[in-house]
């Protein structure tokens, strides 16, 4: 079964942590200094903020898939689609170790569709970076990420 992911860039993460845990109901399943992430099965999704000094607001959507099945068939339904796509297999960011797939919709939001295989003590591959969001194609995100499949400096490599 899919997941819907929703990740937020805020300014205040503890003043974040309060208002979604009381919007949700629940307590973050992660917290960190930077980072908190929400598994909700009621609504089905993988909601996460982070503080690490992207501009504030939508960060990037996507779909977490339980599954290296079903990420092929989400990497077929990208592949289909007349835009790049992004392969990172094996990528650490977010607090986890991941195979994904990223690409960019008409608007310029980065979808990211993933699957988690573990979980992993720093944000990243280097915990200095503040990224693990491709470049949009069709726009530019003020932070620092791979451009069309090649990894740029310092990004979730």
């Amino acid at each position: 079964m899919k997941r819907l992911h929703v990740h937020v860039a805020v300014d205040d993460l503890a003043a974040s942590i309060k208002f979604y845990s009381a919007l949700f109901a629940a307590e973050p399943s992660v917290a960190k200094d930077d980072y908190a992430k929400w598994m909700l099965d009621d609504p089905r999704v993988n909601f996460a903020i982070s503080a690490r000094g992207a501009t504030p607001g939508l960060n990037h959507l996507g779909v977490q898939v339980e599954s290296a099945d079903e990420l092929a068939e989400m990497s077929e339904r990208l592949q289909k689609l007349d835009t790049d796509v992004v392969a990172e297999m094996g990528t650490a960011c977010c607090y986890a170790k991941s195979d994904k797939y990223w690409a960019t919709d008409p608007q310029g939001i980065a979808w990211e569709t993933y699957h988690t295989l573990d979980s992993i003590p720093v944000f990243g591959g280097q915990e200095a970076s503040g990224c693990c969001v491709p470049e949009p194609a069709v726009a530019q995100v003020s932070s620092c990420i791979p451009v069309k499949a090649k990894p740029a400096s310092g990004c979730c490599s």
